[in-house]
């Protein structure tokens, strides 16, 4: 290939969907790249794949898993929780935590969704602006409270996890429904 065709910057293809159990390294491999979310084992992740796929994203850019939200809908709860929202350091400045988000709210299976919830510790300047600035596209309210407390729940070990609400505008839901 003549040099001048090697220096073209091809278009990115990025692609948001839900997992199988294929991705679960991938996945893993992207977790540990994003410091500082707790890693799980690859097996739970293969898990979350597999068993949680309709609550779950995956982002691929070009055939590299570059993104990830797992989640969950609480049993007998209309809530959906996220439980964590990775992005590759080769994909950050693309929006890409805040478009998986709407791609999962928007999905089939969290219509039923009156609320999100994910859990964050106050030092997580990233999480707070990316599910603020979700609240504020979507509309909803976002509050916050202690959940998962520093001495009660991860002896003295974790910094407190505090449950963060998003209500989803009804409006929302009926169009997703419809």
């Amino acid at each position: 290939m003549p040099k001048d065709m090697q220096d073209i910057e091809r278009p990115r293809q990025l692609t948001l969907r839900k997992p199988d159990p294929t991705d679960g390294a991938a996945v893993w491999e992207l977790v540990r790249d994003c410091k500082p979310l707790d890693e799980n084992s690859m097996y739970c992740n293969l898990v979350q794949a597999e068993h949680f796929r309709d609550t779950c994203v995956v982002a691929d850019l070009d055939g590299d898993v570059v993104g990830w939200i797992s989640g969950h809908m609480i049993p007998n709860e209309d809530a959906l929780f996220v439980w964590q929202v990775a992005v590759s350091p080769r994909a950050r400045g693309l929006g890409l935590g805040r478009k998986m988000l709407t791609h999962l709210v928007e999905r089939d299976e969290c219509t039923d969704a009156t609320r999100l919830n994910t859990t964050i510790t106050r030092d997580n300047d990233a999480s707070w602006a990316l599910f603020r600035s979700l609240a504020r596209a979507l509309g909803g309210e976002l509050s916050d409270d202690p959940h998962f407390t520093r001495h009660e729940h991860f002896d003295g070990r974790h910094a407190t996890e505090h449950m963060v609400t998003i209500t989803l505008p009804r409006p929302a839901r009926q169009a997703r429904a419809a």
